[in-house]
């Protein structure tokens, strides 16, 4: 799957991972290949992906996630650290 978080100020990291997780703003939830179409409100939190280099995470600060056709589009407000 392709994932791409991007923020206001600039792309912060675009690439290809086996499985995301993200802070819901109903709850956390995972994304797998072939996952069905959704668009989901994120709360602050971890989001947390795997990537050829093995685990990978980083703290947003709310935004929307659309997940469609194994590509993953995080717009985040901002990211932290």
């Amino acid at each position: 799957m392709q994932l791409e978080i991007v923020t206001p100020d600039k792309k912060v990291f675009q690439g290809e991972v086996s499985e995301a997780s993200f802070p819901g703003a109903s709850g956390a939830f995972q994304v797998l290949n072939n996952h069905a179409p959704i668009v989901s409100a994120l709360a602050k939190g971890a989001v947390s992906f795997t990537t050829a280099d093995g685990k990978q995470s980083m703290i947003v600060d709310g935004g929307v996630v659309e997940v469609k056709d194994n590509t993953i589009v995080v717009l985040a407000e901002k990211v932290i650290g």
